[in-house]
């Protein structure tokens, strides 16, 4: 996974109204791994889809699922618009 997106993901989780211990426990994830999961710099640590989805739903924050697209090519935009 890009660093990129790595980073967008964990603006994600840091700046959302909700803070990471509550996102961890929202989502059924140690703490400690998520944290991991979201550091571009340990390559030890993997960020699982089920993972992001569930981070994206919780916070309702698409910024990681708009830059994947956005990579792909793609324009994100709502189903009724």
């Amino acid at each position: 996974m890009d660093d990129e997106l790595l980073s967008v993901f964990q603006e994600a989780v840091f700046q959302s109204k909700y803070s990471a211990s509550e996102i961890a426990a929202a989502i059924h994830k140690p703490y400690s791994t998520l944290m991991r999961e979201c550091n571009p710099y340990d390559t030890g640590a993997k960020l699982g889809a089920k993972t992001l989805f569930d981070i994206m739903a919780f916070t309702c924050n698409i910024e990681p699922l708009r830059h994947m697209a956005h990579r792909l090519g793609y324009e994100l935009k709502p189903i009724d618009a």
